[in-house]
């Protein structure tokens, strides 16, 4: 036995202010404490079943999850004969919120249980559940090929300790000592309801005993089904079942917004259980982009980290793949590039494409919720995978101004205009921002379609998409707008007052000398209808929002000078336009010509160069006009 002492250590900030919130409050899904623990128990016998396939010196007999109930005590231990923990095992797993545990999690919850808990099962923390039932928690653990265990225990307020134990065999033992107002989970027929809800399909063996009574009750009994799920007909799953099980594999609570379940044969033979689910997994854009199917040999757990099972642009199904084509002692590390992963990854990826395609068509409400959740996410795949760049753009749906709700680019080509040859988009950070952008007016005026983009991958997969159908995309932050060349809507051709070209040229003209470098030209809008003036990239250039996020992530140095548009028609140009020729023009209205440039890189969402300078031009402007 190690010379170690116990030590006591904080949970993370998250971890006490989550389990404040447990303790402290009382919840309709206590239950699902029992799914959790019984869910962390089969991944561990699964993950040592793995392990003993490669390491001969890790024995893996018979795996089994045990449920004992001690009524006098008060007490559930539910123990495992799986991989178990080490000491920095135990730290990692709890005492952190461990997969992609942040505050941003905890400033999610919101009081609503039913929300709360859901938000729980999202985060991948279910062990913490335990502490709504119980006020002490103690977990004995040996780690598969370790020599010393480890115990550790908590009250769930704030602190832990974490000491040397005494245990034969590797696997984990945990024992709940239940609080007075939870004395129902010490009942046969409530333990025997949940497993069966919650954990009927677990593929090991789940034992339940109940001490203390008479020596039938004390015997222990199976109380699962213990069957692979995906193993069998579909005809002999209920909804409820897959739902249980989808919640299993994927640690969620919402349900699945579909369920793909079948079997291929021929050249090579898998069983394919997949969800989507229908609300994001919390760590659905994590900068890992990992996903979460698990892939099974034979029925044998192999890896839930496989990166080349479904493509990345794939990471929100939950579900599991098995083969009967690997070899049941595969690594990791062969699984990468492994030809038979490959062909099963491609033919599977086909397949939910397929049904997605099939779903747009026959059952457009279910399909574009999924988009709602996921689209984001699927459109990676525009620029990651080229051999399925054309069939995610058919698949693809987007906010326009041409329609409510979502339109297909198909759609959009149907609603062009009279010698219109582009698909016009504008991008930025999110959909409010977007709709206002000073560059959409003249579009709208005409009643030219442009496509809204808010997702932070359209700047990119744009970077590699350059037309749709040999339609080209173009933005309306680029270039000129070619809206003269486009017949547009009769009631939009009504003409408003403007300055005249010469006036314009000459505004121009002295705009440029009073800016100089801060910008690359002043031109006259086509654009523009309300507002003053506005900020393009000149055609050659990098489209507006796209600088700016490289800016952001220091992929660029500094912003290159933009061409600065002003509206003839605004009464604001219009009264520098007359005023532009006379004498003195230049000092009499320079500080009317930097406001004009500030309000463009404020309608950007662009810092401006000199917030005292601007502050200053503006109080001497409305000085002026209360005179």
């Amino acid at each position: 036995m190690s010379d170690v002492k116990t030590e006591k250590m904080g949970f993370e900030a998250e971890v006490s202010r989550l389990l404040h919130m447990m303790v402290h409050s009382v919840y309709s899904e206590r239950e699902i404490f029992l799914r959790e623990l019984i869910s962390n128990a089969s991944d561990a016998c699964d993950k040592l079943r793995y392990e003993a396939q490669t390491n001969a010196d890790l024995a893996s007999g018979d795996f089994g999850i045990s449920i004992t109930v001690d009524p006098d005590a008060k007490t559930i231990t539910v123990a495992d004969n799986g991989i178990g923990m080490n000491r920095d095992d135990l730290i990692a797993n709890l005492g952190t919120i461990a997969r992609s545990g942040t505050a941003n999690f905890v400033d999610q919850l919101t009081g609503d249980s039913k929300k709360d808990v859901q938000l729980i099962g999202q985060f991948g923390v279910g062990f913490y559940s335990v502490f709504m039932v119980a006020d002490k928690v103690r977990v004995t653990t040996k780690k598969a090929g370790d020599k010393e265990a480890w115990l550790w225990s908590s009250d769930g307020l704030g602190a832990y300790e974490i000491s040397p134990a005494e245990k034969e065999t590797a696997g984990t033992e945990i024992v709940l000592h239940i609080k007075e107002d939870a004395a129902e989970f010490l009942e046969r027929h409530r333990l025997q309801t949940i497993v069966k809800t919650y954990s009927d399909h677990i593929a090991v063996p789940i034992m339940l005993t109940i001490l203390g009574g008479d020596e039938e009750a004390a015997e222990p009994k199976v109380v699962n089904e213990g069957s692979a799920i995906w193993t069998r007909p579909k005809s002999d799953i209920s909804d409820e079942q897959y739902t249980e099980f989808y919640r299993h594999v994927g640690h969620g609570f919402d349900e699945p917004a579909y369920t793909l379940h079948y079997k291929a044969e021929g050249m090579q033979e898998y069983t394919v259980l997949l969800f989507v689910p229908s609300q994001q997994p919390m760590d659905l854009f994590d900068p890992a982009r990992k996903n979460r199917v698990k892939l099974y040999v034979k029925r044998v757990f192999i890896t839930d980290d496989s990166d080349d099972l479904l493509p990345g642009w794939l990471r929100f199904m939950r579900g599991v793949v098995d083969s009967q084509d690997l070899p049941l002692n595969v690594s990791r590390e062969m699984l990468q590039n492994n030809p038979t992963v490959t062909r099963m990854s491609k033919a599977i990826t086909k397949k939910v494409l397929s049904v997605f395609e099939k779903m747009a068509e026959k059952d457009t409400e279910k399909f574009l919720s999924i988009w709602n959740e996921f689209g984001a996410v699927i459109k990676e795949g525009l620029y990651e995978d080229f051999e399925r760049r054309d069939d995610i753009l058919k698949l693809a749906r987007f906010k326009s101004t041409g329609v409510d709700g979502w339109t297909t680019l198909a759609d959009y080509v149907t609603r062009m205009k009279d010698k219109q040859t582009a698909i016009y988009y504008v991008t930025g950070t999110d959909a409010d921002a977007v709709k206002k952008s000073p560059q959409l007016e003249g579009f709208r005026a005409k009643g030219i379609e442009v496509l809204l983009l808010s997702d932070a991958v359209d700047d990119f997969w744009l970077q590699m998409v350059t037309d749709f159908e040999g339609k080209p995309f173009k933005s309306i932050t680029r270039g000129a707008s070619e809206l003269k060349d486009i017949a547009g809507d009769d009631k939009t051709e009504e003409k408003k007052d403007s300055a005249s070209e010469g006036q314009m040229a000459t505004l121009a003209t002295l705009m440029k000398e009073v800016l100089g470098d801060k910008i690359k030209e002043v031109r006259t809008s086509d654009r523009l209808t309300e507002t003053a003036a506005c900020l393009v990239a000149d055609d050659t250039g990098m489209d507006m929002h796209m600088e700016r996020i490289l800016k952001a992530h220091k992929q660029l140095d500094a912003m290159s000078a933009k061409i600065l548009e002003v509206n003839p028609s605004h009464p604001m140009i219009r009264k520098l336009a007359d005023k532009a020729a006379e004498k003195g023009a230049i000092d009499a209205l320079g500080d009317a010509v930097w406001l004009i440039l500030d309000q463009a890189k404020i309608l950007e969402g662009d810092p401006l160069d000199d917030t005292a300078a601007f502050a200053r031009r503006l109080s001497s402007a409305l000085e002026r006009g209360l005179v």
